[in-house]
């Protein structure tokens, strides 16, 4: 189980297990619910009190029944890891996306390894959260993607409209990984998230692993020189499937 030399911590990404969102082919993106909600749905009184409630911790969106599946998997198969390398689970941490889904997800893999999911050794961290592909998006069709991915690969600093573009992401998944490296040291991180977002950090990672520049001699700015066109527009290169584990090297 190796660790990128430039790191303190070894990581894994676990994407969630699927959601009911995956189930019904919606993307559910916003942290915000926003007034595409109850446009959709003229006749439908909405709870002002709720407005601001977040679509993405909304319990409706957490896990289906095959997502509780695969994330028992996930938490077997992570544990076997730890096992056969001779990791206590006292130097596990899972570090989560506030999204139910992923929340969701946690649970269930705390619960394998048995972690106390409230206790120290799991933080949910907000930087973590899915890739916001804009109002225009939210709570369509998980088939425009392909659209999104397109604009991605001509340009990953191009916004989908009131969305975060590659880099933006990229930006704020720097900024988590800078937080677990000073929190932590000589530990075994999960890092449960979703699709974009996991793919985004690995190609990050990956090719922060592979900087050889002089100058580049701290996490910071061997990141900032990989957050370039030619290294983001290939993320997709990164996807992992729902309930997928995968060790960061």
């Amino acid at each position: 189980m190796a660790t990128l030399s430039f790191l303190r911590n070894r990581y894994w990404v676990l994407r969630h297990g699927k959601s009911i969102p995956n189930e019904k082919g919606l993307i559910v993106s916003s942290l915000v619910i926003s007034e595409i909600d109850r446009a959709r749905s003229p006749c439908v009184m909405v709870d002002l009190t709720r407005t601001h409630q977040e679509n993405g911790i909304r319990l409706e969106y957490q896990l289906a029944s095959e997502g509780v599946e695969q994330a028992e998997l996930a938490g077997k198969l992570f544990l076997k890891e730890l096992k056969e390398n001779d990791i206590p689970l006292e130097n596990v941490r899972m570090c989560y996306s506030p999204f139910a889904r992923t929340r969701h997800t946690a649970e269930v893999v705390a619960s394998t390894l048995n972690l106390p999911f409230e206790g120290s050794q799991c933080k949910v961290m907000e930087d973590l959260r899915e890739r916001y592909f804009g109002p225009s998006f939210e709570l369509l069709s998980h088939d425009k993607y392909t659209e999104i991915w397109a604009m991605d690969e001509k340009d990953p600093f191009t916004r989908p409209e009131g969305g975060e573009s590659v880099d933006d992401v990229a930006s704020r998944l720097a900024s988590a990984v800078a937080t677990m490296e000073s929190e932590y040291q000589g530990c075994t991180i999960l890092v449960v998230s979703h699709g974009d977002p996991l793919q985004i950090l690995q190609t990050i990672l990956n090719a922060a692993s592979k900087q050889m520049e002089p100058s580049c001699n701290d996490l910071a700015s061997r990141i900032q020189a990989v957050r370039i066109p030619s290294i983001l527009s290939q993320h997709r290169n990164f996807a992992l499937l729902t309930g997928e584990i995968r060790a960061v090297r």
